[in-house]
């Protein structure tokens, strides 16, 4: 049976994560998306180049599909969080 009690998480110790020191202690998710946005245009540019043949501009398509496609389930995430 689970207990009613509000469990504390644990203290971060500074000697192991030196940033606790100084109240910061987080990532950067704006800037991680629009890097991620940006990655995707990139790699969405380099189709326009001197390729051989077809296989370089499937690799590229498929990771800006699949990256984009993480950045959407991350957006998804973000906007349900709050109902968890």
């Amino acid at each position: 049976m689970a207990s009613k009690a509000v469990e504390k998480r644990p203290e971060v110790d500074p000697h192991d994560e030196p940033s606790v020191k100084w109240g910061w202690h987080g990532s950067f998710p704006k800037a991680t998306r629009i890097a991620g946005w940006f990655s995707v245009v990139a790699l969405l540019l380099m189709l326009k180049g001197n390729h051989e043949n077809d296989t370089e501009n499937v690799w590229l398509v498929g990771l800006a599909i699949l990256l984009a496609f993480a950045l959407v389930l991350d957006i998804r995430k973000q906007r349900t969080a709050w109902r968890k």
